[in-house]
């Protein structure tokens, strides 16, 4: 064969897709630890019913939630704790396999892509993905930390964004950690594509606040 020909056929090879790591992303103690899957828990412990999220009642904890005006839809729980905000949403998933690793890439290519620095760190969890954003000067100027975190479990994927002191500070980011491992997500037994948000509705007494979409976009694929 040819070194002509030998380049002709490199040149006409197709291009090969990156390869999506589709394992499930989660601490070995998940079902001991949480976050919780609904049928892992105690019936009669009490919560705060969300629909697709319950969150355990600690003192120090105001809880609202996220609507897109857009869809008119509750889109994510945010979590006001320790000087810090962790904003939370989960998805349908496989039962087999995972979301968070490609979810995780997604996330970097569309943030790298508005400007933000990046970096992945191992955190308790698993991989996480630590983004600096800048600030404009109308709103004070500087730099903003958000921290991506997840866990895959049966059948679904459990999202946080944490910001706030615990962005940044060790100690913080542990009482915030140990908050989104008390979550409960219910999947429930209809059949739901990957990455659809599972749905969110607001109990009597708990606010709801009008806004665009969830922090770091609510769209997966």
């Amino acid at each position: 064969m040819s070194e002509e020909r030998q380049a002709d056929e490199v040149e006409l090879r197709e291009p090969q897709a990156p390869q999506i790591d589709d394992a499930k992303s989660a601490p070995e103690d998940r079902a001991e630890a949480g976050p919780f899957d609904a049928s892992e828990v105690p019936a009669m412990r009490p919560y705060v019913d969300l629909g697709g999220i319950k969150v355990a009642p600690r003192e120090g904890l105001q809880l609202r939630l996220e609507v897109d005006e857009r869809a008119n839809r509750v889109v994510a729980v945010s979590l006001d704790y320790a000087e810090s905000l962790l904003q939370v949403q989960a998805f349908a998933a496989p039962k087999t396999t995972g979301l968070w690793h490609g979810v995780r890439a997604e996330l970097a290519q569309q943030m790298a892509g508005q400007g933000a620095a990046l970096v992945e760190e191992e955190g308790p969890l698993g991989a996480e993905l630590v983004a600096q954003t800048a600030v404009p000067a109308e709103q004070g100027g500087g730099t903003r930390i958000a921290r991506f975190i997840a866990v895959d479990g049966p059948r679904w994927m459990l999202r946080g964004v944490i910001m706030g002191k615990a962005a940044v500070d060790v100690a913080t980011r542990e009482r915030v950690i140990d908050l989104f491992r008390e979550l409960v997500v219910v999947r429930g037994e209809q059949p739901m594509p990957p990455s659809e948000l599972l749905p969110l509705r607001v109990p009597a007494g708990v606010q709801a606040q009008r806004q665009g979409p969830a922090a770091g976009g609510t769209q997966q694929a």
